[in-house]
């Protein structure tokens, strides 16, 4: 699954009129980098969460073909459900077994297809070094577990893999992934990987043009 149904508030003006996900990065748009590592990793099956926006990337996009997947999408109308809340609704698209999770505004080299989750874990994810805008990060890392406390502390890369039973018990609406991700922390079942390879979010205007180069 592709996060792509944010309304890019800091990249005003470029998102008054162009979704965040479709900005060019290099001579694409930013989620073209993603379904291509995607299709890379073997991935043939994606989902996209839409809301703001959201008819510019279905036209943009279509079915995916022309990039090596079948997309289908999940529309969560003119006001974007939250991470979590997006997530739970596309649930039914994504089936039971654990998925493939990027948010479309991060910008990386990472190689998706070496992502894994354990059987017994609710998921596993990247975290990178903390990048100058985040010098606190979110989670530590120990022995390949994510925790709330402990040192040195990483960022969530937005990038990983997620297990269904992680919204066990959630309903439909407006909800954030973290407390689900802290949930699982503290049933020591949230795994993790440290990244120091190339990995932006492109949050904001200065951050996006960053990228143009190089």
């Amino acid at each position: 699954m592709i996060l792509a149904a944010g309304r890019g508030e800091r990249l005003r003006p470029l998102t008054l009129t162009t979704p965040k996900p479709l900005l060019p990065v290099r001579g694409r748009p930013l989620i073209a980098w993603h379904l291509e590592a995607l299709a890379r990793a073997g991935v043939r099956e994606v989902v996209i969460n839409l809301s703001w926006l959201g008819e510019r990337i279905r036209t943009a996009l279509g079915d995916g073909a022309v990039y090596g997947v079948a997309i289908r999408y999940s529309d969560e109308g003119p006001e974007p459900l939250e991470t979590g809340g997006g997530i739970f609704q596309a649930l039914p698209l994504l089936g039971r077994e654990p998925f493939l999770l990027v948010n479309g505004d991060v910008y990386t080299d990472f190689d998706l297809g070496r992502l894994r989750c354990a059987p017994a874990a609710l998921g596993h994810l990247v975290l990178v070094p903390n990048p100058p805008h985040h010098p606190l990060g979110d989670f530590a890392l120990e022995r390949g577990l994510i925790g709330e406390s402990g040192e040195p502390r990483y960022t969530y890369a937005g990038i990983g893999v997620l297990h269904p039973e992680l919204f066990s018990g959630c309903s439909a609406g407006r909800f954030a992934l973290l407390p689900l991700l802290r949930r699982a922390i503290a049933l020591g079942r949230l795994q993790g990987e440290l990244y120091t390879g190339a990995w932006t979010d492109v949050g904001t205007l200065e951050r996006l043009n960053g990228l143009q180069s190089g």
